[in-house]
């Protein structure tokens, strides 16, 4: 089995190999780069694709009085794709706890959300807690995995990096709202500013080919969080779960869900910044069992 270490090896030889065949010039280095920016994304989204493809061919396709229902055959897949990128080195145990973390919470959340009425999910199912079907939390923990590898594939670097006691704080906040507001006001703006005084000083520096790139850290979240809402669309239309006025005929989910999950991915976002201060910890004190390169 490999590690993650020795995948990231191979795959950067593999892009090495190709780069010196191809790239010719400014122009052909900047498309390289730009391809392996794709490519890298797609990789890092590896668990959140699958569970969305197979969300949506299996509304497509999944048989009529089949032995186990939709909803649990998506439970089951979920977890034997979580077993795969564990058992491949491709995701770490580290990694899979805090991804199992956020399944717990996001979890949690829907149990609450689906008994005030905010969304639905139409089909039955055996394994289920309340009106939730078990798969629900393995699309929140899709956000942890994508966060966590993303992380690792462009290797982050950040400029003037938030305390992460002031981010769990926020996250904190962030997920006793989501409760709260149902009885009493909802401060999600005042959250949306102090993400900004919080993280917008932050760069994060990115590689996708040889060079790091600087991007603000909130344009980031922006970015991944309206790239969850366009998955969520294709949720919603696949009849995973539906909102009110989804009932009959699809529509498009409200944009204001693009800020709840802003909001949301920060709470992953600082589950994975604690794997990386632990293993960061680690490293400096155990300099010699750093892997070379």
């Amino acid at each position: 089995m490999w590690t993650w270490t020795q995948w990231q090896d191979w795959l950067s030889r593999q892009r090495e190999n190709v780069r010196q065949r191809l790239v010719r010039g400014r122009v052909g280095a900047g498309f390289f780069e730009f391809l392996s920016f794709g490519i890298k994304q797609g990789w890092a989204c590896i668990f959140g694709g699958l569970l969305l493809a197979l969300i949506l061919l299996t509304h497509l396709f999944y048989p009529e009085g089949a032995p186990i229902s939709r909803y649990d055959f998506l439970v089951v897949a979920a977890v034997l794709i979580q077993i795969g990128l564990i058992a491949t080195g491709l995701e770490s145990l580290e990694e899979a706890k805090v991804i199992l973390a956020f399944h717990i919470v996001g979890t949690a959340m829907e149990v609450f959300k689906t008994g005030a009425g905010s969304w639905i999910y139409p089909e039955e199912s055996f394994l289920r807690i309340g009106g939730v079907p078990l798969f629900s939390g393995f699309m929140y923990a899709a956000v942890g995995s994508y966060l966590a590898r993303v992380w690792r594939i462009f290797d982050f670097r950040f400029d003037r990096f938030p305390s992460l006691w002031l981010q769990g704080l926020l996250a904190a906040a962030i997920y006793v709202n989501f409760f709260a507001h149902h009885y009493t006001i909802d401060i999600r703006n005042v959250l949306f500013v102090a993400t900004l005084l919080i993280y917008g000083p932050c760069v994060v520096w990115f590689r996708a080919d040889r060079d790091h790139r600087p991007m603000p850290l909130v344009i980031g979240f922006g970015l991944v969080a309206l790239f969850i809402w366009f998955a969520e669309n294709i949720g919603t239309l696949a009849r995973a779960w539906t909102y009110p006025g989804q009932e009959s005929v699809w529509k498009l989910v409200s944009p204001a869900k693009f800020g709840s999950w802003y909001l949301l991915m920060i709470i992953s976002f600082v589950l994975v910044a604690l794997i990386h201060r632990h293993r960061e910890g680690q490293d400096a004190e155990k300099p010699a069992d750093r892997e070379p390169g």
